[in-house]
């Protein structure tokens, strides 16, 4: 991979290699770290960059549910994301700011500085080259997702991830492009890092927020702008079976985008490629960066706000 030039990390630009922490910090040993993953795109009106504002508020409410006080405010951060595209000179990047319980002390409970850093870098398609045209096999995980009360899915933490790391990683080795994991229900949840739609007869089934699912910003953004089309959307709780009977199934991320998935479990969904209401989403989500689609919510966040 090659690594971007410079950093924000502490309220400072700084070259990348020079953004450290020390090999005891507390996120390191523990998992205690909430972070987002942020898109910029090239538009006709410049480079401008996808929720900026509410990507980060998540952060701040993941750092609230684990009792991390980020030392610097909203503004501040999102200032830092667009300081860290602009010192890169990068209009089309993926962003990740991220904060961690640093160096400060060895037990769970220890109170520990919160460091705060945000990179940006050029990513093209998470799932691989061609994914979005040509969809991706996926298959049903032996993981499922962490059950009520245990480890609140709703945070975007780092910790959360290792379920993803299993996911991703058994389905990799199975000869899949992604796995999709169910909740302790035996229900539906999500993909390893990636909400997931189903299309029957032509309106949208996805998965609640209860089934063990981080509430995806782009799964948000797919909702309303289906809504604005009048496309029905229906959230409800998804039997596994449900996946063989639909008639398209995609899955949406800020790395991922919309994604169409054509098998699963080796089992072929629909015709094998992207439906027309798998692709009339792609042309509603990525037409807010061509210009094809109107920015009705005020979702794009110029890197330049001067």
């Amino acid at each position: 991979m090659q690594y971007p030039e410079w950093i924000w990390q502490n309220g400072t630009i700084k070259p990348w290699a020079e953004a450290t922490t020390h090999v005891m910090s507390h996120a390191l040993h523990y998992g205690s770290s909430v972070f987002e993953g942020i898109r910029s795109y090239e538009t006709p009106d410049g480079p401008m960059i996808f929720r900026l504002s509410d990507h980060n508020r998540r952060l701040f409410a993941s750092a609230r549910i684990y009792d991390m006080a980020i030392p610097y405010s909203l503004d501040e951060i999102n200032a830092a994301c667009r300081a860290v595209l602009q010192k890169n000179a990068l209009g089309k990047a993926y962003l990740r700011p991220v904060a961690w319980r640093g160096l400060g002390g060895f037990g769970l409970s220890a109170e520990t500085p919160i460091d705060v850093a945000v990179a940006a870098w050029q990513m093209g398609a998470y799932l691989g080259d061609g994914v979005l045209e040509q969809g991706i096999d996926a298959c049903v995980s032996s993981w499922q997702r962490f059950a009520p009360n245990t480890i609140p899915a709703g945070a975007k933490a780092g910790g959360n991830y290792l379920s993803g790391q299993l996911i991703a990683r058994e389905a990799r080795r199975l000869g899949f492009g992604e796995g999709i994991a169910l909740a302790s229900t035996g229900l539906l949840s999500e993909g390893a890092g990636e909400n997931i739609f189903l299309v029957f007869d032509g309106a949208l089934h996805t998965t609640p927020v209860s089934a063990a699912l981080l509430n995806g910003i782009t799964r948000n953004s797919l909702i309303t702008l289906a809504r604005d089309a009048g496309i029905e959307v229906v959230e409800r709780d998804i039997p596994r079976e449900y996946l063989y009977l639909c008639d398209e199934l995609f899955m949406c991320g800020t790395a991922a985008e919309v994604t169409p998935i054509r098998s699963i479990d080796g089992r072929q969904i629909g015709a094998g490629k992207a439906g027309p209401v798998t692709r009339r989403m792609q042309e509603l989500f990525f037409g807010l960066f061509d210009g094809s689609t109107k920015d009705r919510h005020g979702w794009l966040e110029p890197v330049d706000p001067a």
